[in-house]
């Protein structure tokens, strides 16, 4: 997490925040799929409620993009098996 979150003691808190927030929505996860979270600048002010408003917001965004990733296996540069590159 970069220092653009905040100090340690923020950086910190909004690990756990984001950590509760992916156990919760783990179930939503289709078997085999990876998930990066990644927090930006704005995590470190925000509130649990505007943390889950935007994961929520982005999760199904996330999963419908990521249904292509496969389609791209064995192409340079693209992703492998499991949507890995």
């Amino acid at each position: 997490m970069s220092r653009a979150v905040g100090n340690a003691v923020v950086r910190n808190r909004v690990k756990r925040r984001l950590r509760a927030l992916v156990a919760a929505g783990l179930p939503a996860l289709p078997p085999g799929v990876d998930l990066v979270v990644r927090a930006n600048a704005a995590a470190g002010t925000a509130t649990f409620d505007d943390l889950r408003a935007a994961f929520d917001r982005c999760l199904p965004r996330a999963l419908t993009k990521g249904r292509g990733a496969s389609a791209d296996a064995g192409v340079p540069g693209g992703a492998g098996p499991g949507g890995r590159p």
